[in-house]
Parts: structure tokens; C-alpha cells; sequence
């Protein structure tokens, strides 16, 4: 062997788009709209459900918190993709891949127990509206996203902490737009067995447990919803749940098909295209889904435009 085979890296070169060097500044302006929507969309609606007293209820909470989850995503991604489009060397260090990854991990876990929540969240008020304020308090709306945010910290130290114990010694390029861990396992010189078999128990576990939960949620729902004697008041709920479940199901369909699959750390080319839909489009998506089709947040946004235009 060469003595390069035998130095360790500890840079690395992110290639994911250099395969279509002609697409590089449609992909720049199609990835830069998406971002500025984003980043107006999520953090608006934060900004809203923290301004407006009525939104401080647990739903609004749950969806506050899922808004800031998915522009914490698009800040760990796409800033430095966008850069790399049109970077000459595209390096990034190994410290740098391990605080992408960790943000990124961090975002996408939290949302997997606030869609979980969420969905709880649904099947108490439609399910037990009377029971509402006693089985969704605000004190176990607040424990419930606290867990989130502390799982979402675990989870990602768990992978990184593992991360540590490989050498990459087989090559410097790194076959995607941004550091996930699943590419780092193709380069390491050293059996990356425990690392795999640490993110199919971890993310397994955690996707298990949170899809379970919206699925029971959710068939408990679907059953009173039948039950219900106003057709116009079940086309109602069936369409906010269709489009909910709709997202859930994406969002779950894609991490599933990343992560859980046995032969994902051998199949590269199908990585950046699911990779793209949740690190980019579902964080688009999310705050039309969640909000535009609300009622209350439509109501609030037409108030606080209506007094903008008076004050104007």
C-alpha cells in the first residue's frame, strides 16, 4: 500500500452536485428561493405564535416548536451547499462535518417527538374534547417538548460520540451535499459495524416509538371521526387529518427509507435525492401545511395585517 492510503483525513471534500456541473446555477437559485421561503415562512410563524396571545395554547406550541426545528435544519444545510455550488476546493473539516451533523441530527429527531406530540395533541382534542385541558395541560405540553429537545441532543452525541473511534484513511470525498454520518461509514478505514448497528437501533427505536404513536393517534381519531353525524363537520376534520397525516407520512417515509433500510450504507445514489426532500423540501412545506390551512393563524395574520395597513 501507498503511504497516502495510510494518512489519516481529516478534511473532506463535499461532491454531491459535481456530476452536473451545467445545473449548478439553476440548482443555486431553485435552493436559494427555497431557503428565503423557508427561513420567512418557519420563523414567521414563530414570531406569530409567540406575539399573539391566543396561539399560546399546547397545539400552537407543538407547532411553534416544530417551525423552529425545521429552520434550525435549513441553517445547518443548505447556507454551506449553497456555497459549495460554486466553490472551487469545497473542503470542510472533520470538526465541521461533526457540528452539521449534529444540528441537523438534533432538528430532524425533535421533529419526529413533536409530530408524535402533535398528533396525541389531536387525538385528545377530537377524541376527549371534554377531558382537553385536563389531559393536554400546558405543564405536559412543556414536559412533552422538553423531552423532545433533550432526546434531540442525545441522539446525535450518541452517533458523534461513535463517530470518534473511525479512521478515514480510504479517501477525502465525501459523496453528498452535506455531513450526514452515512457517507463518513464508506470512508473509514476502520469496520463501521457498531456505527450501523448503532443508527439502526437509535433511529429505529426513535422512529418506531413516534410512528407507532401517530398511527394509534391517528386511527383513534379516524374512528370517532366516523362516528360523527355532521357530514360537513367530518369532511372538515378528515381533511385536516388527511393533510397532517399526509406530512407525517413523508417526512417518516423518507428518514425510514435513509436510515432503516439494510443495504443504505451501500447505495449511494439514491441518498441525495430522499436527502434533499427532508433536509429542503419538507421544511418548505411544513409551514403551509400546519398553518396556511389554520383557521386561527389565518385569522391572526389577517388582524395583524389589517392593523399594519391602518398604521400605514
Amino acid at each position: 500500500m501507498t503511504e497516502h492510503n495510510f494518512s489519516l483525513t481529516t478534511e473532506f471534500i463535499l461532491i454531491g452536485f459535481t456530476d452536473h456541473p451545467q445545473l449548478k446555477t439553476p440548482l443555486f437559485l431553485v435552493f436559494f428561493t427555497i431557503y428565503l421561503i423557508t427561513m420567512v415562512g418557519n420563523l414567521g410563524l414563530v414570531a406569530l405564535i409567540v406575539t399573539e396571545h391566543r396561539l399560546h395554547t399546547p397545539m400552537y406550541i407543538f407547532l411553534g416548536n416544530l417551525a423552529l426545528m425545521d429552520s434550525c435544519c435549513s441553517c445547518a444545510i443548505t447556507p454551506k451547499m449553497l456555497q459549495n455550488l460554486f466553490s472551487k476546493d469545497r473542503m470542510i473539516s472533520l470538526y465541521e462535518c461533526i457540528v452539521q451533523f449534529y444540528f441537523f441530527c438534533l432538528a430532524e429527531t425533535a421533529e419526529c417527538f413533536l409530530l408524535a406530540a402533535m398528533a396525541y395533541d389531536r387525538f385528545v382534542a377530537i377524541c376527549k374534547p371534554l377531558q382537553y385541558h385536563i389531559m393536554m395541560s400546558k405543564k405536559l405540553c412543556i414536559q412533552m417538548t422538553t423531552g423532545a429537545y433533550i432526546a434531540g441532543n442525545i441522539h446525535p452525541a450518541i452517533h458523534v460520540g461513535f463517530l470518534f473511534r473511525l479512521t478515514f484513511c480510504r479517501s477525502h470525498q465525501i459523496n453528498h451535499f452535506f455531513c450526514d454520518v452515512l457517507p463518513f461509514y464508506r470512508l473509514s478505514c476502520v469496520d463501521p459495524y457498531i456505527n450501523q448497528l448503532m443508527v439502526f437501533i437509535f433511529s429505529g427505536s426513535i422512529q418506531t416509538f413516534t410512528i407507532t404513536t401517530v398511527i394509534i393517534s391517528y386511527l383513534f381519531i379516524l374512528f370517532t371521526i366516523f362516528k360523527m353525524k355532521s357530514n360537513k363537520t367530518r369532511g372538515k376534520a378528515l381533511s385536516t387529518c388527511a393533510s397532517h397525516f399526509l406530512s407525517v407520512s413523508i417526512f417518516y417515509g423518507s428518514l425510514l427509507f435513509m436510515y432503516i433500510r439494510p443495504s443504505s450504507v451501500n447505495e449511494e445514489e439514491k441518498d441525495i435525492p430522499v436527502a434533499i426532500f427532508y433536509t429542503l423540501v419538507i421544511p418548505l412545506l411544513n409551514p403551509f401545511i400546519y398553518s396556511l390551512r389554520n383557521k386561527e393563524v389565518i385569522k391572526v395574520m389577517k388582524r395583524i395585517m389589517k392593523i399594519y395597513i391602518m398604521y400605514e
